[in-house]
């Protein structure tokens, strides 16, 4: 279990064959790999002109000021762009650093982290990565190998030890309104309970212009704990480690750990759905 407390470098660079097995480039007209520039204008990233609406029109891109000028409704047409942004926004809430199967539920947040980042430089994304801390700029973004290499330093920094500077999933997802741009990719890497302590609207408005996917780090012991006496210790700096012993095979006990660890669980794959975020549950053991 040591090799599975903390990421290492070498581990997220080796799984870049994986994302390329997993899904293979795609490729344009030009024959290079990633997403090739429209000649159209459609709904994309900047603005390029207004013209009159037409009924299909979305009407949340509906251009107020040149429909009250002129007084005939006209919708906003935006110039689709060549790179498009997929931005990693890591969760590193205190939670994460702890697993019982293979290892711990941070080291495999930053697996599913660096397959992110693969598949994104595959599909010749801009990449870009931050967590929730007002004393660390984010990863700025950048193409290539290069932004790759950049994000996966990262992330083997913060999942490497539980960060004292944590300021929760909610700043993350503030840090993030200020980089993205509409029709980005946003892959947000997460415990539960960080993700049902965020409200409600603020995932609606996330997903409102942008493909979202959650992928939500869970442990076996989380969510199928042995019908047994489980010790645990309970360190504490002031003074000795606390022992604390629970009787899981208590209908009671299991019932708040269920409570405690499914719930959350289950109400943020609830509350992503509701709002036409993907969302997956994945497990400390499982492959990323």
């Amino acid at each position: 279990m040591a090799e599975g407390i903390a990421p290492t470098l070498a581990e997220l660079v080796a799984l870049r064959e994986a994302a390329r097995v997993r899904s293979p480039a795609r490729r344009g007209r030009s024959g290079v790999s990633g997403q090739a520039p429209s000649p159209l204008r459609g709904r994309g990233m900047e603005y390029a002109e207004s013209r009159e609406y037409a009924q299909g029109d979305d009407a949340r891109h509906i251009d107020w000021r040149v429909t009250a000028r002129t007084g005939r409704a006209h919708t906003k047409l935006f110039q689709a762009e060549r790179e498009r942004l997929t931005l990693l926004v890591a969760d590193t809430s205190p939670s994460l650093y702890f697993g019982t199967r293979v290892r711990f539920k941070s080291v495999q947040a930053a697996r599913a982290g660096a397959l992110a980042a693969w598949s994104a430089v595959r599909d010749g994304d801009r990449l870009a990565a931050l967590r929730g801390t007002v004393r660390e700029a984010p990863v700025a973004p950048a193409a290539g190998a290069r932004g790759a290499l950049r994000v996966l330093d990262a992330l083997v920094r913060w999942y490497a030890a539980p960060p004292a500077d944590d300021a929760g999933l909610e700043v993350a997802l503030d840090h993030a309104r200020r980089l993205l741009k509409p029709g980005s990719r946003v892959c947000i890497l997460a415990d539960a309970a960080s993700v049902v302590a965020v409200p409600a609207h603020r995932w609606a408005a996330l997903a409102m212009h942008n493909e979202v996917r959650v992928r939500l780090l869970s442990d076996p012991l989380e969510r199928d704990p042995p019908a047994a006496l489980l010790p645990f210790s309970d360190a504490h700096p002031a003074g000795p480690a606390r022992r604390i012993e629970l009787d899981l095979a208590s209908p009671g006990v299991r019932r708040r750990w269920s409570a405690a660890f499914d719930g959350p669980l289950q109400a943020a794959l609830s509350q992503l759905s509701a709002r036409g975020i993907q969302a997956d549950v994945l497990s400390s053991e499982a492959a990323p």
